[in-house]
């Protein structure tokens, strides 16, 4: 590994020699900006560390967290430069699930029950969707406490990555039964944007275009 580099939030960056400067230029640096200061100081410390792999694992990222911080690593060996960025995020957004204040935790299951009472059927990624489809299955999955916790950590941490990317630059939303519509997934981006606001310059939604003056008469 090279010697750490400062990111945003004074979190710090190391990488394997091999691993290209524009990697770190045009996603890991840009990322780590757009992380709410909010959101930042709820997680502490960080530091990453881009390695080739694991070994034989076709595991993508490692994360854990302790008394001085979260430590992450992410796998960048045949793999796009954002698809490392979307995983950075994720890990971020599994660490942040475990910082939340009670009242927080509680605001986000009310939105989970409220989405499932109103029957809607999709979620945010693949994980989560596994996760719901598994708790929803039956009434004996349904009291299972484990199944619960699982899908509500996969469901946030997605939430949460996403939010991060709205802010990176702009997504589009894709629609189909086994993703989240819109208006749900309007409504959990606008809980964490309540928690962790923009930093400067950043937004949640494109702006609107400024809207032209009607013409006058002569």
């Amino acid at each position: 590994m090279n010697s750490p580099r400062r990111l945003a939030h004074g979190w710090q960056l190391s990488a394997a020699p091999d691993i290209p400067q524009a990697l770190v230029r045009e996603f890991i640096r840009p990322v780590a900006r757009a992380v709410p200061r909010k959101m930042a100081r709820q997680l502490g410390a960080c530091r990453v560390s881009l390695v080739a792999g694991f070994g034989r694992s076709d595991t993508a990222s490692q994360w854990t967290a302790s008394s001085s911080g979260v430590e992450i690593s992410i796998a960048s060996r045949d793999r796009s430069g954002h698809e490392i960025a979307m995983e950075l995020l994720l890990c971020l957004g599994e660490a942040l699930w475990e910082t939340l204040a009670p009242g927080q935790v509680k605001a986000y299951w009310q939105l989970l029950d409220a989405e499932v009472q109103a029957g809607v059927d999709g979620e945010i990624d693949d994980e989560a969707l596994a996760g719901k489809t598994t708790l929803l299955r039956d009434r004996s999955s349904a009291r299972s406490a484990r199944r619960l916790q699982q899908y509500g950590r996969a469901s946030f941490s997605a939430t949460a990555a996403e939010y991060v990317h709205c802010l990176w630059h702009d997504v589009e939303v894709v629609s189909g039964r086994e993703h989240l519509p819109a208006l749900p997934l309007q409504r959990r981006l606008e809980l964490l944007s309540r928690w962790f606001p923009p930093n400067p310059g950043y937004r949640l939604y494109p702006a609107k275009p400024a809207r032209l003056p009607a013409p006058g008469r002569s």
